[in-house]
């Protein structure tokens, strides 16, 4: 570790010792108000099968480049023809609090079993794509503008049918080009669906325990248009793993992006990056492969944040019920230690499945606070277990610095405790208020759309970064920012959460200083800038060869 970085993390962690007074902030649910009608179709028809419980999740993203956050919501379908089409939707914002569903003739207008999705500008082209993943097979959509996007799957090299989740984009080997790790669950067939029970009379869903992991795949962007399949020489298609959420995490601080895997009941995987188109598995040794109990978890959705100002980059991992949230706090020495068993994390969480989970700073403080997406697999879990709920209400925890939280879920509003058999979750900007507004997906039910309320009574930044000599989106970018309050940092990623992704763009609660005295950039590409006295409340763009371009 460079001094540089360890006086940071020690100046850091002295400036948040303790976190300033919460605002009044509320999650106030917009999803009708706001023309959101989507409702996920699982395809459940009595025959409970495994697919029918994962859910599908959606993205925050810009499809049409007006500087708008859009939404995608991925959808599923029946499993015989029932004279209906069950379609995922494109919402685009109209800027005033709505959005016009502009699916049709878009060409994401596919029927498919749909599971996740991750956004991206792969080829560069200024335009943001997107990745699909499906039981039936992935499927790569290239944004063509103006609204329309075109299958180019075949075309890319991309062959997966091996019932994927989650996926994100990053540049693995820092070339400028964007690759995508697809995280892939077990191997299920239709005809190969196993008769499972929860009281050995009726059938339900099985456990992943009843059927064999498979590989994940990482497909290298080799140019042109088109991807190689990596996993296996790479180090990271692993046959074992049952595989259901990925993010993109640099955890030892040494400007390369490592991946971590989250497994249904198997050991999760925490691959460093070689620097050499390899990787080394380091779950084990670095105390994330299993519970403090020794046995691997029913690991979900997974992010990571600074979330203690040590200048470390630590994990947040959702897992099944009676098993709580992860929370592993990285050491600095290649080692992690979940802090959540004797934290209010640990014991407001234990009931919960959680899939989503993801940092942000709902109230601009500066601090990352946690917020789970949540709800079980078994529509009759409360039989066996009264105390598990099958829709339960997500749950959002503040940071309170020096490594506390408080559950404030109650105080978020009435229809934020709502129960849901919520799958993705995800953040952005919608109105351009400033504060972070937030999405769920449920399972089987319909979206449901939560506009921040009194976030932005504290001051905040928002920095999105343009690539040049590194990928366009900036994937992989760090920001450090200073202010009179202290210094954090994040990075610019793809994926975490659950099969969803949120705004590229990051979000810095500043509290009440009304300005940032420094901001700096560390570029994929190994460029460094640095910006002196930025005003508070702007979202602030950043070209790599031009520095910065705008300020709205």
């Amino acid at each position: 570790m460079s001094r540089i970085f360890v006086a940071f993390a020690v100046a850091t962690a002295v400036a948040y010792a303790a976190a300033p007074p919460a605002t009044d902030v509320k999650l106030t649910e917009v999803t009708a108000a706001a023309g959101i009608k989507f409702v996920h179709n699982a395809g459940k028809a009595g025959k409970k099968y495994l697919p029918e419980t994962v859910g599908a999740g959606g993205a925050f993203f810009d499809f049409d480049g007006d500087g708008w956050q859009d939404i995608l919501l991925v959808n599923s379908k029946d499993w015989a023809p029932k004279g209906r089409k069950s379609l995922s939707a494109l919402y685009r914002n109209n800027k005033n609090g709505t959005f016009t569903d502009v699916t049709a003739g878009s060409g994401l207008d596919v029927e498919m079993y749909g599971i996740g999705v991750s956004v991206a500008d792969y080829d560069n082209d200024g335009k943001d794509d997107v990745y699909v993943t499906a039981l039936e097979g992935d499927r790569l959509f290239h944004n063509e503008g103006a609204g329309k996007f075109k299958d180019v799957t075949k075309l890319s090299g991309i062959a997966n049918a091996n019932f994927a989740t989650s996926a994100a984009w990053f540049d693995f080997d820092k070339d400028g080009k964007l690759d995508i790790f697809v995280a892939n669950y077990v191997q299920w067939t239709l005809k190969g669906d196993i008769w499972c029970s929860l009281d050995g009379t009726a059938k339900s869903y099985c456990t992943p325990e009843s059927y064999k992991g498979t590989r994940s795949k990482l497909y290298h962007n080799l140019g042109g248009g088109k991807f190689e399949d990596v996993s296996v020489k790479a180090g990271v298609g692993d046959a074992t793993s049952k595989s259901l959420g990925v993010t993109v995490i640099d955890f030892d601080a040494d400007g390369w992006p490592d991946l971590f895997v989250s497994n249904d009941t198997q050991p999760n995987k925490l691959y460093r990056n070689n620097k050499n188109g390899t990787f080394s598995e380091t779950g084990m040794s670095a105390g994330v492969a299993y519970g403090e109990d020794g046995v691997a978890r029913g690991a979900m959705g997974s992010d990571w944040a600074d979330y203690d100002r040590t200048g470390r980059a630590h994990l947040l991992i959702g897992n099944f019920s009676n098993q709580m949230l992860g929370l592993y706090h990285n050491e600095g020495n290649g080692l992690f230690v979940d802090e959540a068993p004797l934290s209010t994390i640990g014991r407001d969480s234990l009931l919960y499945l959680a899939f989503g989970v993801f940092f942000f700073d709902y109230d601009l403080d500066g601090y990352p606070d946690i917020l789970t997406a949540n709800g079980h697999i078994e529509e009759e879990i409360g039989r066996v277990q009264p105390k598990i709920k099958y829709r339960e209400p997500p749950l959002l925890f503040r940071n309170l610095g020096a490594k506390k939280f408080e559950n404030v879920s109650a105080k978020m509003g009435p229809t934020f405790a709502t129960p849901m058999v919520a799958r993705g979750a995800i953040y952005a900007d919608i109105d351009h208020d400033g504060d972070l507004d937030v999405l769920f997906t449920n399972n089987a039910g319909p979206a449901r759309l939560f506009r921040n309320d009194g976030g932005n009574k504290n001051h905040w930044l928002c920095v999105k970064t343009v690539g040049t000599k590194a990928n366009r989106n900036g994937i992989g970018a760090v920001v450090r920012i200073e202010s009179a309050g202290g210094k954090q940092w994040s990075a610019v990623r793809s994926g975490s959460s659950y099969a969803s992704q949120s705004d590229l763009a990051l979000t810095f609660g500043l509290g009440k200083d009304t300005a940032v005295t420094n901001i700096s950039v560390e570029w994929p590409s190994g460029t460094k800038q640095s910006f002196k006295n930025i005003p508070a409340n702007k979202l602030v763009t950043i070209d790599e060869a031009k520095g910065i371009v705008s300020q709205q």
